[in-house]
């Protein structure tokens, strides 16, 4: 069972010391929301420029504040930027394969009416797992769109599944970056969270995503402009440029290769625990089930399986995967900035400090970094930027807890990170022009399904802690 309080620190009162750190811990959080929030910075900038206060106000000398924020940039870059530059890699090669296209065919091909928004939910898992969410939307934007169309349903009960699907897995399950980042800061086992972030997400998809579209379904009725439906359906009708007739990956082979990482990280987790040191095949899957290995596999294999069933020679295959890169530059940065302001928080002394107040205090664990990230989202609006400073500050905490417990500590800080998105998440305005929704109806609807998939998955999470 997960020790959900940690252990009581000193009840000494603090120094002058330590309130200085305090204060410089604020000092760089606020400079971040202002920067983000006010004047429109990029969140790389907002976070290097965040952690240079922290550092300053903190006593740091500027020497060793550039030396920490270096350290802490290169080495999350090195621990999580090529992970995300493979996920990136099978996203792009499944889009323009045509291979999400048949996942979406061959799903709703076997949905009846009324299973259309469960036939929604698992297409946006099943494109979600390899794909950033703002890349999986506006490939899933078509499709919602003319499945609403053509079935008559309302539109909201064909697109929040999808929506929730996406969300979730965006914000839970590895190789999105916030959880990459996140189990890179708090050292925690990326197969075991990815099982247990699994766990987590098939209930609040289904709370969140199906069972909640009854009632948004009610409460707005959106008309999407016929500009934009006719763009985005002829957009999907020609998914691979220049080649309407070309053909498409099998739906079981499409299928296969997406999951195919997720299998080998799933069977490490696994052999770890059920063979001893030594046997053959754990060091198989060991080998197999590492992350980056596992995620080059299905690279490799999906540049055949999709890339060419879909007809394309070596030189289209290597196109894709070229123009996967660029996009994920600005990620890259973010995350990279992010690792800088925990290795300051660290190297300032920020991060013990907080460590032992929240110590101190009694707080759970898991409370904590779900409320710290909660904060941070609703400041900034960015549920990366969330995951990352609530990582870093809830990273002197994670000492000593077993491997189950870092992997919940994920997870809560990542269901923190989506609470309620609003006005100043990009996320927001996305899905409010896409389905052509006021800006209230956008809060009753996605707003809300984005607080419900935070607190009901931040419960799963609790759930988990009182019997792993």
């Amino acid at each position: 069972m997960i020790p959900l309080v940690t252990p009581l620190a000193s009840t000494a009162a603090w120094s002058g010391h330590d309130t200085r750190l305090i204060i410089a811990a604020l000092a760089g959080i606020a400079a971040i929301v202002l920067l983000i929030t006010k004047l429109r910075t990029h969140p790389f900038l907002a976070l290097a420029l965040g952690s240079g206060v922290l550092g300053l106000v903190a006593g740091m000398a500027p020497e060793k504040l550039i030396d920490s924020f270096s350290t802490g940039l290169g080495s999350t870059v090195a621990g999580v930027g090529v992970l995300i530059a493979l996920g990136a890699m099978l996203g792009k090669l499944l889009a323009d394969s045509g291979g999400a296209e048949e996942i979406v065919d061959g799903i709703l091909r076997r949905s009846g009416d009324r299973a259309l928004p469960w036939a929604m939910t698992l297409i946006a898992v099943l494109i979600g797992l390899p794909m950033f969410f703002e890349i999986g939307l506006v490939l899933l934007i078509p499709v919602i769109l003319l499945v609403a169309r053509r079935s008559g349903r309302p539109l909201l009960l064909i697109a929040v599944p999808a929506l929730a699907g996406l969300s979730v897995l965006h914000g839970l399950v590895p190789p999105h970056p916030g959880p990459l980042v996140a189990i890179d800061t708090l050292k925690a086992d990326l197969g075991l969270t990815l099982g247990l972030g699994l766990l987590v997400a098939i209930p609040t998809v289904i709370v969140s995503g199906p069972l909640f579209a009854r009632f948004a379904a009610r409460w707005v009725r959106p008309a999407p402009p016929e500009s934009l439906e006719r763009e985005q359906t002829r957009d999907s009708e020609n998914a691979v440029p220049g080649d309407a007739d070309r053909p498409r990956p099998g739906f079981g082979v499409t299928v296969a290769t997406i999951l195919l990482p997720v299998v080998l990280m799933l069977g490490r987790a696994v052999v770890e625990v059920v063979l001893p040191e030594g046997h053959t095949v754990r060091t198989v899957f060991e080998v197999l089930g590492t992350p980056l290995i596992a995620l080059l596999i299905g690279v490799i294999v999906a540049m055949f399986t999709l890339g060419r069933a879909a007809g394309f020679g070596r030189a289209r295959i290597s196109s894709a995967i070229a123009d996967s890169l660029p996009p994920i530059a600005g990620i890259l940065l973010i995350v990279g900035a992010g690792g800088g302001f925990k290795q300051t928080l660290v190297d300032s002394g920020v991060g013990k400090v907080i460590g032992e107040a929240a110590q101190g205090a009694n707080v759970p664990v898991l409370v904590l970094g779900w409320l710290i990230a909660v904060g941070i989202r609703l400041a900034t609006g960015s549920a990366t930027v969330a995951t990352i400073s609530a990582a870093g500050i809830a990273a002197p905490l994670a000492a000593g807890l077993s491997p189950a417990h870092l992997a919940l500590l994920v997870l809560a800080i990542g269901a923190g990170s989506l609470f309620f998105s609003h006005v100043n998440d990009a996320g927001f305005w996305l899905v409010k022009e896409y389905l052509g929704m006021s800006v209230g109806e956008t809060i009753r609807s996605w707003s809300v399904m984005e607080a419900i998939i935070s607190v009901v998955s931040f419960c799963c999470v609790l759930l988990l802690g009182l019997v792993v």
